[in-house]
């Protein structure tokens, strides 16, 4: 028999450079050609083999010179060939100024070479992918053999390079098949050895394409099993360290006890600090498995949310990274929403901020501002006092502001804002923007605290309003007029404050700026109801009745919020008797009668018009216009039974007034409201009447009605009196409308529903 000589041959082809998404690292892609020729050099068998090889560059950075770096990479790295050296320096100078964000940061999982083995477990020697049996087979000796064959074979895993490798042989799995059996049996008589055999199977979670081969294992439910035997463990260390300190408090003589409380706390620490190493590579490994939607259901279904916020109670800062970047991953479902809700987890994250840990500041930064869209999670949020701590970071943390703007957008916590120096920051930062362009979280921030009476007096102080009035003028920006529009509406001295900005206001409107801005200029004006304010001189100064009038026509090209806005400003300037006579002279009435027949199906535009005709009835000449030259009155009529309850107020009591000075008018109102009020019993009557067969009691013995051939209308015993609405003389009574102007009127004089819209 002819015995033949094998020998295996080697080859790299094709490499490839590349850097790494988001380490300081080259990425080198190749491919292995191995062939087992036979004695006389004919292949037997031949197999490729894709490889890559990570070269991390730890000494990389600004004042790094690349060339001579890539000279060292290039030498030392076999798998590179010298004619890539141009190639090695590019990559390296675009690594070196590369600029890498919170996010890529943020990103980032959590590698297998972060971990590295505690102290108890390291081992002199070192592991050779060679030597894989010899570590197998250490897993089915004593304790702590098997805790030195995990952890040799956790070295080897720790290498990426070396999984592949590890997880085949024949194709069955070399070290992970005895893996399970031990960590399932075994893992409660040794901590290290259940820290260590879980490390390994992180490892394989770390990369999508194992993780087939960890659920079959069934690792991650195997892990939840840990996690809540652990939770329960500390529990009872808890409950044993407070007995042994109560006992020592209440016999405080007694030096054996102080010695065994000291001897039982240091016991503690070092378990704890075991503990806390497992629960951290055990979450590790179901946060990358996570990834998977129907895995992480699984989980939820067994409480991992519960567990989470449990150990956020504890101060290894490294384990709170990874518990708060895992519910972060979790918050954005909804059960999971709900689930940190009922548990407070947001109480226990408070403590959290600030801290000097920067990632997991970050970290908890952006799972609070996951949570901050619900409503009771933002209610729990103020509750926990974060709003002060949150303002706290202002000034570093583009994640605080986001977070604050979602709190200030409930309107029950945004005069808190006003006892902290939230708004003194947001202020700074914007008049130190400059001419630059704000950022857009900071103005909506500040729009919304605007529109609490408390942080506008704040944000007014000294000469806050002057200097936000400067940079809208000057930059034309919408925000921050929409932020002034806010702060007018507020009765007080903020708003006496805007005497010496009216002007200004009132110069912005004019057809050549833009429409947005006219907007806000407008609505900001129609906020100021200061009696002090002579508006027919503002209206003549800048000739804004033709720009008013012109709004109105028929056609206009301008858009509805703008034309709303014209018809508000008009109700406001109606206040003052010369400004209304002025008004119905240019003939603004009629074209308000024709947008309120063209708007008639919106209810804001059809409140605001007979708003307008509210405050223009009070004065006799305008009043006249509108009841003698218009159909103003009809219409009120009509829309006196309309299904919104603002507009049939608003009607009532403007109807009421024209009834008071006009017979006929009063007639046709008194007769329609008798109409509506009766209208089940007129039905009844007219049908009796028309009733051939009669009944005996509405009729006399000739067969005559009682209310003979009149008109049933014109019997004014029907009608309700006026007593104590209508004086003596005839005039209208101040007392009358007091109700109405003091409890259906907002404090700019508009109807509350309506006021101007805030952000």
């Amino acid at each position: 028999m002819k015995c033949f000589t094998l020998s295996d041959r080697r080859r790299v082809k094709s490499c490839s450079l590349d850097v790494h998404p988001t380490e300081k690292a080259l990425v080198v892609q190749y491919e292995v050609e191995a062939t087992i020729v036979g004695e006389l050099g004919d292949p037997v068998v031949g197999e490729r083999k894709e490889c890559q090889k990570m070269i991390r560059l730890k000494s990389l950075n600004a004042h790094t010179d690349t060339s001579s770096l890539a000279r060292k990479v290039v030498e030392e790295c076999r798998l590179i060939h010298p004619s890539k050296l141009r190639e090695v320096e590019q990559l390296l100078f675009y690594l070196q100024n590369r600029k890498h964000s919170n996010d890529s940061q943020e990103k980032k999982r959590v590698s297998p070479r972060d971990f590295a083995p505690y102290a108890g477990v390291e081992l002199d020697e070192e592991a050779s992918i060679n030597s894989i049996d010899e570590y197998v087979e250490l897993l089915y000796e004593d304790v702590q053999e098997k805790i030195r064959g995990a952890t040799l074979i956790f070295h080897l895993a720790r290498n990426p390079d070396n999984l592949e490798e590890l997880m085949q042989n024949e194709n069955q799995p070399v070290c992970v098949d005895p893996n399970p059996t031990v960590l399932r049996e075994d893992w409660k008589q040794s901590v290290d050895l259940a820290t260590t055999i879980t490390h390994v199977f992180f490892c394989f979670s770390s990369f999508s394409q194992f993780h087939g081969l960890v659920t079959h294992f069934k690792i991650g439910a195997l892990c939840m099993n840990i996690i809540e035997h652990e939770l329960k463990r500390f529990d009872l260390w808890q409950e044993e360290l407070q007995k042994k300190k109560k006992a020592y408090i209440l016999f405080l003589r007694n030096q054996n006890l102080k010695k065994e409380h000291e001897k039982s706390f240091r016991k503690y620490q070092s378990l704890l600090s075991k503990q806390e190493q497992l629960l951290k590579v055990a979450l590790c490994l179901l946060l990358n498995l996570a990834e998977d939607t129907h895995t992480e259901l699984k989980m939820r279904n067994k409480n991992i949310v519960h567990m989470l916020v449990k150990i956020l109670d504890r101060e290894d800062e490294e384990l709170l990274l990874v518990v708060v970047s895992f519910l972060k991953k979790l918050s954005i479902f909804m059960e999971n929403k709900n689930d940190m809700a009922e548990t407070f987890a947001v109480e226990k994250l408070a403590r959290l901020v600030p801290c000097e840990h920067e990632d997991l500041l970050s970290t908890t930064l952006r799972l609070l501002l996951n949570l901050s869209f619900d409503t009771l999670l933002r209610s729990q949020m103020v509750q926990a006092g974060l709003v002060p701590k949150l303002s706290s970071l202002l000034g570093n943390l583009q994640l605080s502001m986001c977070i604050l703007y979602h709190i200030s957008v409930d309107d029950r916590f945004k005069s808190m804002f006003a006892d902290t120096d939230c708004i003194p920051q947001l202020m700074k930062m914007v008049f130190d923007s400059a001419e630059e362009k704000m950022d857009v979280e900071l103005i909506s921030l500040c729009i919304n605290l605007a529109a609490n009476k408390s942080n506008a007096q704040v944000i007014c102080q000294g000469n806050g309003l002057k200097m936000l009035m400067k940079r809208a003028v000057k930059l034309k920006d919408v925000l921050v007029m929409k932020m002034i529009r806010n702060l007018s509406q507020h009765n007080g001295p903020t708003k006496s404050l805007f005497l010496d900005h009216v002007g200004d206001l009132a110069a912005q409107i004019s057809e050549e700026e833009a429409e947005e801005f006219v907007i806000e200029c407008l609505g900001t004006l129609a906020n100021l109801t200061i009696a002090d304010l002579d508006w027919a001189l503002v209206l003549k100064e800048y000739n804004l009745v033709s720009y008013l009038k012109d709004r109105l026509k028929p056609g206009c090209s301008a858009e509805d919020d703008l034309i709303l806005e014209v018809v508000i400003m008009i109700g406001t300037v109606s206040m003052d008797d010369s400004c209304a006579a002025m008004l119905a002279k240019s003939g603004i009435i009629p074209a308000l009668i024709e947008l309120l027949n063209a708007q008639q199906k919106d209810d804001e535009f059809v409140c605001q018009i007979i708003y307008v005709f509210y405050q223009m009835v009070f004065n006799k000449t305008t009043r006249d216009v509108i009841v003698k030259d218009t159909q103003a009155p009809a219409y009120l009529i009509d829309l006196m039974h309309d299904n919104n309850a603002e507009i049939r107020k608003v009607c009532e009591n403007t109807l009421d007034i024209i009834a008071e000075y006009d017979e006929e008018w009063g007639k046709k109102i008194q007769t329609e409201k008798f109409r509506w009020y009766n209208g089940q019993w007129l039905e009844m009557v007219e049908n009796r009447l028309m009733d051939e067969a009669g009944e005996p009691f509405l009729y006399g013995e000739d067969g005559e009605s009682f209310i003979g051939n009149a008109d049933i209308m014109e019997r004014p015993d029907l009608f309700y009196s006026a007593d104590g609405i209508i004086s003596a003389d005839g005039a209208i009574s101040p007392e009358f409308y007091t109700d109405f102007q003091n409890g259906e009127l907002g404090p700019t004089g508009y109807m509350s529903r309506y006021l101007p819209p805030q952000t």
